[in-house]
């Protein structure tokens, strides 16, 4: 009888229109929605996590970190219960302590305490079959599983359940493994990443603004292999800062990249000394760059079908050309797809416009873009009124977080 119940009560509330709904009603769907990309697309006897909805071999460490932050969430809401996020961090944690580290191109998790940026769903080692069959030791994905585990860590925090002790010592001893060191390979600033029987990719050092502040902070508070201070000053080297659209603000175009470390770190009130020079902070400088691209959707300077002040959000992710990396300002990419992650993982920097394209979409666009798991990962009025059939475990963990 409670089931039926649930199940009526779900109808009503993808038939009722968002007028008629409350913001918590929506914001708590979208929540719940994305938690169950995280829970069911993961194997339990591992704890990895697809990349996407698709059925494939492979997991995304990302995906992995973003779902390791979204268990206490889940636990919270009382859609799991503790003792259930408890087992799955712990089991994903355990992965991870006990995978092979090594040189080998076969049969390991990672090296010098960094991880493959896809790992097989299954045996939790490099993934090395198609579609991309040199997959590489990721700094940044790796900075983001990180954030997960160092999340679960304080939040499974009993004294007295070996469990949760478990979680905090696995989690400890993995970020004292972290060779960050190893990965700036003689340069002043962190390198991208390295391949075995390869070496160390050829686009270089992370410089300039992007998604890769969560990682150097993460570097820079090593227990054990701290970067040099340094690091910081040539990670701010490279940053642009422009007036477009009525801001002033540090620019990088796809919005992903305004909000990832902020799904950790709050930084509202503090500031490096690059950002004490501009007057604002890193919570400030999202703010403004969410505000210009939505005033570039509004300008829609090519004329894109569909963007207007309640439909906007570019972003990587998946288009009718593939997934490729779009945003603006300055524009970058802009196809026309709409990524709904961008307009609504800027919510806790613009929340009125957040909060009008959330409503927007759930009006005109559940027929067509929404799916069990939430808004597909992008859509495109432009071209054909394409629809992306999937999401991504790094568009939905925003959402959730």
């Amino acid at each position: 009888m409670k089931r039926i119940l649930a199940l009526l009560l779900l109808t009503i509330s993808f038939a009722m229109p968002a007028a008629g709904q409350t913001t918590a009603a929506l914001l708590d769907t979208l929540q719940h929605s994305a938690f169950n990309f995280f829970w069911n697309e993961a194997n339990p006897a591992n704890g990895l996590i697809r990349d996407r909805n698709n059925g494939s071999a492979f997991a995304s460490i990302a995906s992995v970190g973003f779902g390791l932050s979204a268990i206490p969430i889940g636990i919270d809401h009382g859609w799991i219960t503790r003792a259930q996020g408890r087992d799955r961090v712990r089991t994903t944690l355990n992965t991870f302590y006990t995978g092979p580290q090594g040189t080998a191109a076969v049969g390991t998790i990672g090296y010098k305490g960094f991880f493959y940026h896809f790992l097989n769903m299954n045996t939790a080692t490099r993934y090395v079959t198609p579609p991309d069959p040199n997959v590489e030791l990721s700094s940044i994905d790796s900075g983001l599983l990180f954030a997960g585990m160092m999340d679960a860590r304080q939040y499974f925090d009993s004294a007295s359940d070996a469990d949760e002790i478990a979680i905090r010592l696995m989690a400890d001893s993995l970020n004292q493994r972290v060779d960050w060191n190893f990965m700036r390979n003689f340069n002043p600033g962190v390198m991208m990443g390295w391949r075995p029987s390869f070496g160390f990719l050829n686009f270089g050092q992370w410089i300039g603004y992007n998604e890769a502040m969560i990682m150097y902070l993460e570097g820079l508070g090593s227990p054990s292999y701290q970067l040099p201070t340094s690091a910081w000053g040539t990670w701010t080297s490279g940053y642009h800062y422009d007036t477009l659209y009525g801001q002033s603000f540090v620019t990088c175009p796809p919005l992903f990249t305004h909000q990832y470390s902020h799904c950790w770190v709050d930084f509202r009130n503090i500031a490096d000394a690059y950002m004490r020079t501009k007057g604002h902070d890193y919570f400030e400088n999202s703010r403004r760059a969410t505000l210009a691209q939505r005033s570039y959707c509004i300008a829609n300077p090519f004329g894109r079908l569909g963007y207007a002040d309640s439909l906007w959000g570019l972003t990587a992710g998946d288009g009718p050309s593939g997934y490729t990396a779009r945003g603006a300002p300055p524009s970058q990419n802009d196809d026309g797809t709409i990524t709904p992650t961008a307009a609504i993982s800027s919510i806790v920097f613009t929340p009125n416009e957040s909060i009008g394209f959330i409503r927007y979409m759930w009006d005109h666009y559940r027929p067509t873009v929404w799916g069990s798991y939430g808004w597909k990962d992008g859509f495109n009025p432009t071209v054909g009124n394409w629809v992306g059939p999937e999401v991504i475990g790094i568009d939905q963990g925003p959402i959730l977080l």
